[in-house]
């Protein structure tokens, strides 16, 4: 077993409850986890109690049983959600502003061998049903931390060369331990000054509001308008209390949203995209009068499609996102096949949703006022992978001077 894996798996429940979601007494937690991660279920609700939560709810997942619901419901009965199920979620949303902590630890590619119609009729009904819950992570509404747990699926697919599955999910929780600072004597100490770092840059590129930024990479040439009054953010959120939390552990991006009327190029990604337990790998895609006007992969074709062509709002981008390629994820050399991490990695960019936090009052704003603020809104938001030591970016100013952004992957000031 890793060493101290006891010691380090309390700090990381603690530093999810503490910095992630910043429990305050009182809260409303829910949790989403898969049954293997029971031990560090325990340790979050346990350490949520002992900072004053006044109840904790936890959502069971199983990757085998999830696989078997897609293999032997009709697709009629598996897109029949459940009035109760919605009404549940809005409760605790709109009722409760129930905190929301969901542990990613799924094979990759699990439903590989599934119909990807059956896989994306699920996917936009389920995006549709539970609205209210999207729009209110969307608009920091409520506080809510995506991390990770090292499961023996994903695992295999990180670390193949390792002879048995207990080393590879060793050597995959000692990945989760260091990008999320877990090894630091005080990881929320190292969070801190990791946030005064990306707030830095964000604070520099809100100051420019550049009105374009300009990719260029092997088989990339791509334009992306920003909209007036962007914002560029990073680590850290707030919710309408003023209070902190980390939407993303580990976190290694700065970000803002385009303006979805003014895309016109192509782009290639770098990475693999894990998408509803589908991989899809080498995409391309061809922007066109500000949308998405092709898009293709090498593997995984018919799911991208699907996604772009059969959920609202899904032929625009919501986000764009710059991560420096030196960044400790990136150096590690690793592909986690997981986008909370490989986003870490590279820049990327989002299919669908734009986050109404991204622009001045985008939170007040209604549907039609942020779509005329050149602001995307879909039912889905999926990142996929662009950028690579070779890729440049050029920030363009309104009167046409063009600032270097990045050069060879990274920070060019």
């Amino acid at each position: 077993m890793l060493a101290n894996f006891e010691e380090n798996l309390l700090k990381y429940a603690k530093l999810l409850v503490a910095k992630g979601i910043n429990v305050q007494p009182g809260d409303w937690v829910k949790m989403t986890i898969a049954i293997d991660q029971a031990p560090l279920a325990r340790l979050i609700t346990q350490e949520a109690y002992a900072l004053g939560a006044e109840k904790v709810i936890v959502k069971w997942s199983d990757d085998e049983i999830s696989k078997l619901h897609y293999l032997h419901q009709p697709e009629e009965v598996l897109t029949n959600i459940p009035d109760y199920e919605i009404q549940e979620s809005e409760d605790h949303v709109l009722n409760h502003h129930v905190s929301r902590l969901s542990i990613l630890s799924s094979d990759p590619g699990l439903l590989n061998d599934i119909d990807p119609a059956k896989v994306a009729a699920y996917q936009n009904i389920a995006s549709k049903a539970f609205n209210a819950q999207r729009k209110a992570t969307q608009n920091d509404d409520l506080k809510w931390t995506v991390a990770a747990a090292a499961g023996a699926g994903w695992a295999a697919h990180v670390f193949p060369d390792l002879p048995t599955s207990e080393e590879q999910v060793d050597a995959l929780w000692d990945q989760i331990f260091k990008t999320c600072r877990v090894y630091a004597d005080d990881p929320i100490a190292a969070w801190d000054e990791h946030k005064k770092t990306l707030n830095e840059k964000a604070a520099k590129l809100n100051e420019i509001q550049f009105d374009a930024l300009h990719y260029t990479a092997p088989g990339t040439d791509l334009t992306l308008g920003l909209p007036k009054n962007h914002i560029w953010a990073c680590a850290g959120s707030h919710n309408p209390k003023g209070e902190e939390f980390i939407a993303n552990m580990p976190t290694e991006e700065v970000f803002t949203a385009p303006d979805t009327r003014h895309m016109e190029g192509v782009v290639r990604s770098t990475k693999p995209l894990s998408y509803a337990g589908t991989l899809i790998e080498g995409i391309e895609v061809h922007f066109k009068d500000g949308k998405i006007a092709d898009i293709s992969a090498e593997k995984g074709d018919e799911t991208i499609k699907k996604l772009v062509h059969d959920n609202e709002g899904a032929t625009g981008l919501g986000e764009l996102a710059l991560v420096p390629d030196p960044s400790p994820i990136s150096q590690s050399g690793i592909t986690f096949f997981s986008t909370l991490f490989d986003e870490n990695a590279s820049n990327h960019l989002a299919i669908g949703a734009a986050y109404p936090t991204t622009i001045q009052g985008g939170t007040k704003m209604g549907q039609e006022e942020l779509q005329a603020n050149g602001m995307n809104t879909s039912t889905v938001h999926v990142d996929f992978m662009i950028g690579s030591n070779k890729m440049d970016i050029d920030g363009i100013k309104l009167d046409g001077t063009v600032v270097p952004i990045f050069r060879n992957g990274d920070w060019a000031f």
